[in-house]
């Protein structure tokens, strides 16, 4: 990308953003912006993480959704509220909504996951389930707001959201000043531009790099003119964007350096480190940043990163599939696919080998019928535990060494 150019009329300026501060103050919780050190060490930079995942909601989007509903006249309150979401922006809104005696709809996707649906509804909000995408709810949203005479809240392209998101970029620069550069996550563009408004006033200096997901590069594409598929199945889905904000995007060609993409595996390594070193959930989204470091190291080693860690809203089942996933990639866990004759005490030959390199079993799968192996073999796939990548060698060497055929059922 090419370096930021100044906007002649600004779109939101730092007085707008300095004002969502005071207005959401003790109604959105300032999260802790802390130094790790053990991501430090393993990224080569300096990290401070900004922990957003504390938010009431888990996740940074009550501050644009409450600056948004406490900047409407009381007539306008009253006659409720409608907005587009399956994920943070519709809790963030549903929540706030309540708290300030605001009626709220929220048009969903009909697929989306049961639990997003619950914790909606228990904020008080009125559910509507339309469409297979995003985008069918959100035409069918704009839609039920004429019909019902509604205010729409859009997730992102919208000034006084955007405002109330850069109130992350004010509370990181006073509690990490050492900070020279921001990771920001971009979907739609909503949190990337008002942080990067407030930064380019308050320190120009700031190098400010935005990051998405492969599958969905829809704001690199539309910064840099580039033609790229969006579309595929990722965990990232707060950042699954497909067409993104034209305000945010005249705004993010003014503000941010450079945009970044980043393959699934680094956001599955991502979300697996912030639990294992900081004993905190990450959703994919709010991966993304460490994800880019991760991707990145020579470009950022040296330099003290602040990343925001934007939510902590992730399906359990996932998570649990995320982390036995990085296990498998760091030789902590695997599967081992074994060839042996079907004959007593093979597989007890097998077993005793698993013994004597103290690796744990933890599953064993036995299959006679389904194979191209002749009929006198078998075939087994062992799952199992190991200290680290180096003892799990050695077993297999020595599985080796006693004549089995060992091959490792890889994952990508």
């Amino acid at each position: 990308m090419a370096s930021p150019a100044p906007q002649s009329a600004p779109i939101v300026t730092l007085a707008e953003v300095e004002a969502a501060a005071r207005r959401i103050e003790g109604a959105v919780m300032h999260t802790p912006t802390l130094l790790s050190r053990t991501l430090s060490e393993v990224t080569g930079a300096t990290v401070y993480v900004k922990f957003e995942n504390l938010q009431f909601t888990a996740a940074y989007k009550e501050r644009g959704a409450l600056n948004k509903l406490l900047l409407m006249d009381e007539a306008t309150r009253s006659r409720g509220v409608i907005a587009a979401s399956a994920g943070n922006h519709a809790q963030a809104v549903a929540y706030h909504g309540r708290r300030l005696g605001v009626p709220v709809t929220i048009v969903m996707p009909t697929a989306t996951p049961t639990i997003k649906v619950m914790q909606t509804e228990g904020h008080g909000a009125q559910i509507v389930l339309h469409g297979d995408s995003f985008d069918d709810a959100y035409t069918h949203a704009l839609r039920l707001e004429q019909e019902r005479g509604l205010t729409f809240v859009h997730p992102f392209d919208d000034p006084q959201v955007i405002a109330g998101q850069g109130t992350v970029a004010l509370e990181m620069l006073a509690d990490a000043p050492e900070i020279d550069t921001l990771i920001v996550p971009i979907g739609g563009g909503g949190l990337v531009s008002g942080v990067g408004i407030a930064t380019r006033a308050l320190r120009p200096d700031i190098e400010i790099i935005g990051v998405q997901t492969e599958f969905y590069p829809s704001m690199y594409c539309r910064i840099s003119g580039k033609e790229l598929p969006s579309a595929g199945d990722t965990i990232a889905e707060g950042i699954a964007v497909k067409k993104p904000g034209a305000t945010t995007a005249e705004i993010i060609r003014g503000v941010v350096d450079d945009i970044l993409l980043v393959p699934e595996r680094d956001i599955e390594t991502a979300v697996s480190l912030y639990l294992q070193i900081e004993k905190t959930v990450a959703e994919g989204a709010g991966a993304s940043g460490l994800a880019a470091l991760l991707s990145h190291r020579e470009r950022f080693a040296g330099r003290n990163v602040g990343l925001i860690l934007t939510g902590g809203n992730i399906d359990t089942r996932l998570l649990a599939t995320v982390l036995l996933r990085d296990l498998a990639r760091s030789g902590r866990m695997a599967r081992l696919r074994i060839q042996l004759q079907d004959v007593p005490g093979a597989l007890f030959r097998v077993v005793r080998l698993f013994d004597e390199h103290r690796v744990n079993i933890i599953e064993v799968y036995h299959q006679r019928v389904f194979t191209t192996l002749p009929a006198k073999d078998t075939s087994i796939e062992i799952e199992c535990e190991a200290r680290d990548a180096d003892q799990l060698k050695a077993l297999v060497d020595g599985l080796g060494q006693a004549g089995f055929n060992v091959q490792p059922v890889e994952i990508h």
